[in-house]
């Protein structure tokens, strides 16, 4: 295979290059309007105002990327790094800028949804359906100062599907591969001052083998490797009240539940028949009003999350009949509730204030029980709660007419545990005469211990105290040709310290290992994004690059799964108004799956194929094919990825 390195930049510099050169003999063409963002800071502003690094995936991104999970579509944005265990129900972690996975906050309409019962307290994006989200929005770099605790890497803000206008319906259903099969309707729009959405969503797959699929080794060992396939049903709902008077009213809910299989992985019969139950569910109600003549809005969100899950483990005894098979179910169910106001006043040239306080409860519950050869009774191993109060504040000044800075800070109480402090800055200036913009943010971060290195009680440790970082970044957004070409690119650098891991030596307590503050890291490195009309209407490019680098101090070695180039590229060609057709290509570089460099896993680039036809305004046939050349890979040691794969099938808004 081709050196990654080389590849990655080389194509990329050349696609930018060669993209620009396009434009700049092309007529112009209008340049749209900013997208507006509210997770950069916390309120509603252009994306181009803010300092912080932000992207956004659109509605249409979302569309022609996999019906599964988010998971394809948040491989558009650059500094993010995936890695998913096997299939499309496989358990996926998302590290921002090279930090762990249960250091990025996810957010499911500004409620946070990370597990409260997770070992690393973090998200699994394959549980989440994109039928039901209108837009993403990642927010890169520590941003602890407004959101608190695992915002360290950044922040994921998944917006499901609101309404407004004249009443909408939408159904789209796909099959294909691997006996895929999924259909998502959705109703929206609004009634004199009420406006609502709904969503729901079916999906079932046979899938591939999680342990081995497509690696000849593995297959040359169990050749007969069964398939680890799922189920999942799920949908959302929001509603909406707004009569103009400075009352405001919303309220919404998501719910998604998986039944899949899985494999150990490990042992002398990895090839299982584990499989799991996962749901995922959230609620938000929140109440805004506006006084002094528009210049505070004061609102109060209260909000509640749960994730549960059931984990059946089954194995086999080396060269043993049935009869000396074992089998395990382990739950885990992880709750957490509060409220929240925020404060939004407008103070014209001395800026905006944004402030507020926060109260969360988190509960953490764990079970097991034997189901062979001889069942148990359900015993729980873990019960833990805890309550974390904030308090926050924002000031964005505007000096002059081009430069917007903003100035942040947050102190979070873990009561009994911990109270740590946290802030942030930013500058954005923009140049409007030549379409830049210049931006820098610099911050801390930090993570609280979860209830599960806290209170578990064979390895848990309650005198943890807080991870922490400090992160900075500075770019350059650029805009040329009236807005046909759009570049970025972002420097940054991280440092972590009292980061938590797991050691294996014993106490007199603790003989089999416990938690412990004692790790460092570094990262540090370039993101790079490019989007090119270079045809207006024919031929339009887009790129995302990372160059990233990622150590643990203490030793020096390269962090486990973080590839030092990553780079997509993706061409929309539509050579008629009703067809597109969008090449894309997936190119990662070589990197390690465990920790201390040890077993290294192969670069690969993966070619994926997307083409839709507009029958008339109401219908719309696709077809995706993924990894149409092939590709033999893996993105965590010995899991199966997909093979040659062909989805097809119809959208109908009306």
């Amino acid at each position: 295979m081709m050196n990654l390195c080389s590849y990655a930049a080389g194509t990329a510099v050349g696609l930018v290059l060669s993209s620009i050169y396009s434009a700049a003999n092309a007529q112009s063409a209008p340049q749209q309007l900013p997208d507006l963002v509210v997770t950069a800071d916390r309120t509603p502003e252009p994306i181009g105002s803010t300092g912080s690094t932000i992207s956004v995936i659109g509605s249409e991104i979302l569309e022609r990327s996999s019906a599964a999970s988010v998971v394809d579509a948040l491989r558009t944005v650059p500094g993010l790094q995936l890695t998913q265990a096997g299939g499309p129900a496989g358990t996926t972690g998302v590290m921002l800028r090279g930090a762990n996975t249960g250091q990025t906050l996810v957010l499911i309409d500004g409620v946070r949804v990370n597990d409260p019962a997770g070992a690393a307290g973090d998200f699994n994006f394959a549980l989440i359906p994109p039928g039901m989200v209108e837009r993403i929005e990642v927010l890169r770099g520590p941003q602890s100062a407004l959101y608190g605790s695992d915002a360290m890497g950044g922040v994921i803000n998944i917006i499901t599907k609101k309404g407004g206008g004249p009443a909408q319906f939408n159904l789209r259903t796909e099959a294909g591969s691997y006996g895929t099969a999924a259909t998502t309707g959705s109703m929206s729009g609004s009634s004199g001052p009420w406006s609502y959405a709904v969503t729901g969503t079916g999906q079932h797959s046979n899938g591939f083998s999680n342990y081995g699929y497509r690696i000849p080794s593995i297959e040359a060992k169990f050749p007969n490797l069964e398939n680890d396939g799922f189920d999942r049903i799920g949908g959302s709902a929001r509603v909406g009240y707004d009569a103009g008077e400075g009352f405001r009213f919303d309220a919404g809910l998501t719910s998604s539940f998986t039944r899949s299989a899985y494999d150990a992985s490990f042992g002398s019969t990895p090839d299982t028949l584990s499989n799991a139950r996962q749901l995922q569910q959230q609620m938000w109600a929140k109440a805004a009003v506006d006084s002094l003549g528009g210049m505070l809005t004061q609102s109060i969100t209260a909000f509640a999350a749960q994730t549960s899950r059931t984990f059946n483990d089954y194995s086999t005894a080396i060269n043993a009949p049935p009869a000396s098979s074992f089998a395990t179910a382990t739950d885990f169910v992880g709750n957490s509730s509060g409220a929240e106001y925020q404060g939004t006043l407008r103070m014209g040239p001395a800026g905006t204030l944004i402030y507020g306080a926060r109260t969360q409860h988190e509960t953490a519950a764990t079970y097991a029980a034997d189901l062979l050869p001889i069942p148990s009774p359900r015993i729980q191993t873990l019960t833990a709660q805890q309550d974390t109060n904030s308090v926050f504040a924002l000031w964005k000044l505007p000096i002059g007419e081009r430069l917007t800075v903003t100035m942040g800070g947050r102190v979070d109480d873990v009561v009994d545990v911990s109270t740590f402090a946290t802030w942030r800055t930013t500058a954005a200036y923009n140049i409007t005469e030549t379409g830049t913009k210049l931006h820098a943010s610099a911050g801390t971060g930090a993570k609280a211990p979860t209830l599960y290195q806290l209170y578990e009680p064979t390895y848990g440790t309650r005198s943890l105290q807080p991870e922490q970082s400090i992160g900075y970044d500075a770019g350059i957004d650029q805009s040329l040709f009236n807005g046909r070409v759009t570049l970025s690119l972002t420097g940054f650098y991280n440092k972590f310290d009292n980061l938590i891991d797991f050691t294996f030596d014993p106490t007199p307590t603790q003989p089999f290992g416990h938690y412990i503050n004692v790790a460092r890291a570094e990262t540090y490195g370039l993101e790079v994004g490019n989007d090119v009309d270079v045809l207006p209407g024919l031929l339009r490019v887009k790129t995302a690059y990372t160059y990233l680098r990622a150590y643990d101090l203490a030793t020096g070695l390269v962090l486990a799964r973080r590839p030092e180039h990553l780079a997509r590229f993706a061409v929309t060609i539509t050579p008629t108004p009703e067809w597109l057709i969008e090449p894309r290509i997936l190119a990662v570089s070589s990197r390690y799956s465990s920790t201390g460099e040890r077993n290294p896993l192969a670069a690969y680039t993966r070619v994926d194929l997307y083409t839709e036809y507009k029958i008339d305004k109401t219908w719309k046939v696709f077809a995706r094919g993924e990894n149409i050349f092939n590709e033999r890979y893996q993105e965590v040691l010995n899991y199966g990825t997909t093979g040659p794969a062909i989805y097809g099938g119809f959208n109908a808004t009306w």
